[in-house]
């Protein structure tokens, strides 16, 4: 029997909307800060579609402004306040994730998380879900200068790993996550589970594969 021979010598995530459902947290972040401003909140399938933006992303939704709006920052310090101390209420693995990262540990593949969630939410809440002893690499928004759709982060997380970008495999929800990853010549995977944003056309990323759930990964990188 010809022992099998693994397409990608490591594997790497996105956190929000591809490794980790974070949106129902973030829905509940929103709507507190929108209920504390008197405004009538928004419902999850409303906000789900921007829960991998961020801060930015939350609050231009639930109020229509953008960062250089006065009223910004405050609103804010609101909402990352509340998140932190609920980010993980009601957060949890996609389903189907948990097995991939166990078919990772029985063939040995090292796995890592890239995101541009600030480090200290990032460690939070892989620590809240006892995934940080299992993840072999953790490079979060803050991490270095460059932030997704940069490469550099992707480049710095397979150095880490030491590998290089075309022996490592990514996958993301966003198309920031596909132009960092061809940027540096990384096999990249759409995830057509996550946060899409409406009227958005994923298949124009031109990603080297696309799956509607985390169970089509299987095949594609193992």
């Amino acid at each position: 029997m010809h022992k099998k021979t693994n397409k990608f010598k490591a594997i790497l995530f996105d956190l929000d909307g591809t490794l980790v459902d974070t949106a129902p947290d973030l829905a509940c972040a929103l709507n507190h800060v929108l209920l504390a401003e008197n405004k009538p909140i928004l419902p999850l399938s409303e906000i789900r579609s921007v829960a991998s933006d961020g801060a930015l992303g939350l609050i231009n939704l639930g109020f229509q402004i953008t960062a250089d709006h006065p009223d910004y920052s405050r609103l804010r310090e609101k909402l990352i306040h509340y998140y932190f101390s609920n980010i993980d209420t009601k957060s949890c693995l996609f389903q189907g994730i948990e097995k991939i990262l166990h078919i990772c540990a029985e063939n040995k593949i090292p796995w890592g998380i890239v995101t541009n969630k600030p480090g200290y939410l990032t460690d939070r809440l892989i620590r809240k879900l006892n995934l940080f002893r299992f993840t072999r690499c953790i490079v979060s928004g803050d991490t270095l200068k460059q932030r997704k759709p940069d490469p550099t982060p992707l480049i710095y997380a397979a150095n880490l790993l030491n590998l290089t970008p075309e022996e490592c495999c990514y996958i993301g929800d966003a198309e920031r996550d596909i132009i960092a990853a061809k940027a540096c010549d990384m096999y990249v995977i759409a995830a057509l589970y996550g946060y899409l944003q409406k009227d958005t056309d994923p298949y124009a990323w031109q990603a080297n594969a696309y799956v509607k759930s985390p169970e089509e990964l299987v095949s594609l990188i193992f």
